[in-house]
This record gives C-alpha cells, sequence and structure tokens, in this order.
C-alpha cells in the first residue's frame, strides 16, 4: 500500500516527466526561405510541395523562417544575416545572384539552395553546373537563354513590327547585359531594331513606358529578373495602358492581363528547390548535388489582351501555346 508520502512523490514525477522528455527531444531544423521581392503565396506552396515530397512539413519536422526583401535590393544583406545568426539549417535563396552573392558573403557552412533565371557560372554562383562545390547549388531556368525564342514569338505574333522595346533591370547588370546581347543577335535575323531601357523601380518601369511611346516602339520585351517578376500587374497595366504588345518571361503577367509569355514554370521551380532542400536536410551536401536546368516551359496567350490591342492570334501561334487565356 503506497503512503501519503510515496504518492506525492510519485505525483511530482509523473508531472515532471513529459517536460524532461520533452527537452530530451531534439529540436526541429530552420530554413531560412529568403525572397528576393514580396511574398508569392504560388511558389511558397510550390516549394512546400517538393519538401514534402522529401518528408518534410512545416511546423510538424521542419520550421521556416520567412524574409522578404520587398524588391529592395540593398535589404538582402540584412535579411541574410539575420538568417546567419539564427543558425538556420538551409538558406532558400529565391532572389538570383543578388540573393545568392550576400549569402555567399557570410557563410561559407550553412547549405545554400538557389532559384535563377541566371547563368549560375557566369553570375559566380557556382563554379560548375555539374559539380557546383562548396555550399551552394540550385535550379536555374536559363531564362536570358530563352531572348530569342521569346523575340521570335513576339515577332511571329507581329509580323509587321520594326522596332522592338526591350526593357532590363540595370541593378542586376549580367542579366540585363545578357538579355540585351540576345536580343540584338535576334533583331538582326527578324531584320527589326533594338532600343533597350532601364528599370529598376517601379517610377522608372512608367518613365521607361511613356518614353517607348514617345519612340513608337511597336512591340516590347520585358528582360527577366526578379524585380520584375514581382510588378507583373505594373507592367500588364501599362502596356495595355499605352497599346504596347508586350511579352514577358512568367505567366503571371498573362494572368494579369498582359499580351504574352514564355518562359519557365516558376511552381516547377520552387518545387525542385524545394526538393532540394529537403535533400540536403536529409543529409546530402550541396556542392554535389548539380544545378539543375529546368526543362518545362510555358508559352501563354491572353486573347482577350489581343482583341483589345486589335491584334488577330495566328492559328499556328494558337497551336504551340501551352494556354490561351479568354
Amino acid at each position: 500500500m503506497i503512503g501519503r508520502r510515496e504518492f506525492i512523490t510519485l505525483l511530482g514525477a509523473a508531472a515532471a516527466w513529459p517536460i524532461g522528455a520533452r527537452a530530451q527531444q531534439p529540436a526541429v531544423p530552420t530554413i531560412g526561405y529568403l525572397q528576393a521581392g514580396p511574398p508569392n503565396a504560388s511558389v511558397e506552396t510550390a516549394f512546400r510541395k517538393g519538401l514534402s515530397e522529401m518528408g518534410f512539413v512545416d511546423g510538424r519536422n521542419v520550421a521556416i523562417e520567412h524574409r522578404y526583401a520587398g524588391d529592395q535590393n540593398d535589404r538582402v544583406p540584412a535579411l541574410v544575416a539575420e538568417l546567419v545568426r539564427r543558425q538556420v539549417a538551409v538558406i532558400f535563396a529565391n532572389g538570383g545572384a543578388v540573393a545568392v552573392a550576400a549569402a555567399k558573403a557570410l557563410t561559407t557552412t550553412i547549405p545554400i539552395v538557389f532559384i535563377t533565371g541566371a547563368d549560375p557560372v557566369q553570375t559566380g554562383m557556382v563554379g560548375s553546373f555539374n559539380r557546383p562545390g562548396g555550399n551552394v547549388t540550385g535550379v536555374s531556368s536559363m531564362t536570358t537563354e530563352l531572348t530569342a525564342k521569346r523575340l521570335g514569338l513576339l515577332h511571329a505574333l507581329l509580323p509587321a513590327a520594326a522596332r522592338f522595346a526591350v526593357l532590363v533591370n540595370p541593378s542586376v547588370p549580367g542579366t540585363a547585359a545578357s538579355v540585351t546581347a540576345n536580343a540584338l543577335a535576334t533583331a538582326s535575323t527578324i531584320g527589326g531594331q533594338i532600343e533597350v531601357f532601364a528599370a529598376s523601380t517601379s517610377g522608372e518601369i512608367d518613365a521607361a513606358f511613356e518614353s517607348m511611346v514617345r519612340k513608337r516602339a511597336d512591340a516590347l520585351l520585358i528582360g527577366t529578373n526578379a524585380f520584375f517578376g514581382s510588378r507583373t500587374v505594373q507592367l500588364a497595366t501599362l502596356s495595355v495602358r499605352h497599346a504596347l504588345p508586350a511579352s514577358h518571361s512568367t505567366r503571371e503577367f498573362v494572368e494579369a492581363g498582359g499580351l504574352m509569355s514564355y518562359g519557365a514554370s516558376q511552381g516547377d521551380m520552387n518545387r525542385q528547390g524545394g526538393i532540394y532542400v529537403g535533400r540536403i536536410l536529409n543529409g546530402e551536401k550541396p556542392g554535389d548535388l548539380p544545378v539543375l536546368r529546368t526543362t518545362r516551359f510555358e508559352f501563354v496567350i491572353n486573347l482577350q489582351t489581343a482583341k483589345i490591342l486589335g491584334i488577330d492570334v495566328p492559328p499556328t501561334l494558337l497551336a504551340i501555346a501551352d494556354e490561351a487565356i479568354e
């Protein structure tokens, strides 16, 4: 028979046991989720999907710390520093060369997984595609190489167009130079003229469109970078307002009312990024994981916008479009 003193002792031990047990459980790893632009629900959902395919679910066996630069590149280093101080297990950098450069400058030990549209070797993110080495790897759409394809599609839609405007972001000089070079090379094959316009803020985008209109551009090719990717609504609105047929690299531009897009599936890229983060959490080294080159591309046309702009979309283009938005 248990006495009163023994009962109190056992009761106290039972009450204290869960606390001790919880203290002995290992802490879940934390992922530092860094995005150069504002929050984007669709790409984050895709990232979580890839992560879950590797057995990791936020709030269950992994935690995610979010940081958003809101298209202000000067904020990126401070946000990376916060994640490094937090001692996250992996940094997921959805912001291309700017985010990766900031992360590499602050840590050589925390694994970094990037999403970029640029050439990661040319921009110095990694040493090579097959064996990136160090603590960095990721997914690239090599979208700047698609400039020729996008300009060709724009010309097929507007065969009478002779003056093509190209919008680039000067704050990402490597990407801007690559887009410009590819556009100039393609223009010579289609008999068109290229004029480059620069913008790295919302106000500069407005000013660039006004300049394009003054110079009577026939069509617009929007360069590839994270900033333009976050300004799809503004870009689409201005292109329709100024009756300037435009092509972007992401389908979000077309969904916002823009005319057409051709580029990598952002959802697929971020899902692949989530898978790589999961593989690293499972013990693989980032330097041993080859940089992935996405193979899934989308050609999307907004037929309603085409009608507003007075453009008849040829059946040949409709036949190869992945989606035609009515």
